[in-house]
């Protein structure tokens, strides 16, 4: 891996190089490679998702003292929800520094919204135990933040599922479906892939975690084809 130049294509500068490595190592990695030294982003990852919380709720609590707490957690939920923290991956580049085992990345693991998802927060958690609360509260306000306005504006927050239901109704007058059409990984790292079809055709697909996650991810993309 080519530290300096994930730092300089993301923008930031590690004094411990070590819990960087750690941040962009798939578990999968350790599989292929003897290292006791090594280990995975899981733990960091874990870490980075609660300092990723609180920065936005911070910011939401300050910028919209007039919102109730049922709609900031709505708010919340929207800004880091996987397809989203996925997006500023890709836009930063993430996938192409993922440590992984060649079996993960043959089968898409440096596109994959999970993986790609967690390598932020993982990153995030790396930052902040390297350099504290207000670096990664600066890196948020340059690469996360700014989406928030959006959110509010055009109430994106609002559930991918019922929005494609009501809209399917409105346009087709039909009720969208949702199914599983793949399972894969062990049961503590399963990996769910959902098609949504409108009148018997696909209009979605998504992949996620849980049934729940992939169902969002695949009305999400069925509410962009429609629109």
């Amino acid at each position: 891996m080519d530290i300096k130049k994930f730092e300089k294509k993301v923008g930031l500068k590690f004094k411990n190089k070590d819990l960087l490595e750690k941040s962009l190592t798939h578990r999968s990695f350790l599989n292929e490679h003897d290292n006791q030294e090594l280990r995975s982003n899981e733990r960091l990852e874990f870490l980075g998702d609660a300092v990723l919380e609180l920065v936005v709720s911070e910011h939401l609590f300050e910028k919209y003292p007039e919102r109730p707490e049922g709609e900031l957690t709505s708010f919340r939920a929207a800004v880091v929800r996987t397809s989203n923290l996925a997006k500023i991956s890709r836009k930063l580049g993430l996938g192409e520094f993922l440590l992984m085992s060649k079996g993960e990345e043959m089968t898409g693991g440096r596109e994959k919204e999970y993986l790609l998802a967690n390598t932020l927060e993982a990153i995030i958690g790396a930052l902040y135990l390297d350099q504290g609360y207000e670096p990664v509260k600066i890196f948020l306000e340059k690469h996360l933040i700014p989406q928030i306005s959006t959110i509010i504006k055009y109430r994106l927050d609002i559930d991918a599922k019922t929005k494609l239901q009501e809209k399917t109704q409105s346009v087709f007058k039909e009720t969208p479906t949702y199914k599983v059409i793949k399972e894969k990984g062990p049961d503590h790292e399963k990996v769910f892939t959902v098609v949504v079809k409108i009148n018997g055709k696909v209009y979605g697909e998504g992949e996620g975690i849980t049934k729940q996650k992939a169902e969002d991810t695949a009305a999400r993309e069925a509410l962009r084809k429609i629109s």
